[in-house]
């Protein structure tokens, strides 16, 4: 893939308690496109960030019902991607975040 097909596959970061918690396990979680898959997410987070992956877990999360009035709505699906990488390698974009 280009670079500029890379770029649009990590949307941005994740950052709560949990993911933050995970960095000491040496694992990063970033929002991805809805289209990308496993292989896309671990060449786009190597070319990047030039780090070497192990492991990539996708969780597709379904847009949050609300009522509005006697109308029901749907936000947007989201897709977050757990990227575990080699013992030594980081990411230095999340320190200080």
């Amino acid at each position: 893939m280009t670079m500029a097909q890379l770029t649009g596959v990590l949307i941005g970061p994740v950052v709560t308690e949990k993911s933050t918690r995970l960095q000491d396990e040496n694992k990063y979680t970033f929002r991805v496109a809805l289209h990308a898959n496993k292989t896309i997410v671990k060449q786009a987070v190597e070319t990047l960030f030039d780090v070497k992956v192990e492991k990539v877990t996708v969780v597709r999360l379904p847009g949050k019902r609300k009522r509005f009035g006697p109308r029901m709505s749907k936000g947007p699906d989201k897709k977050k991607a757990i990227v575990t990488l080699r013992q030594g390698d980081r990411i230095t974009v999340f320190e200080g975040v």
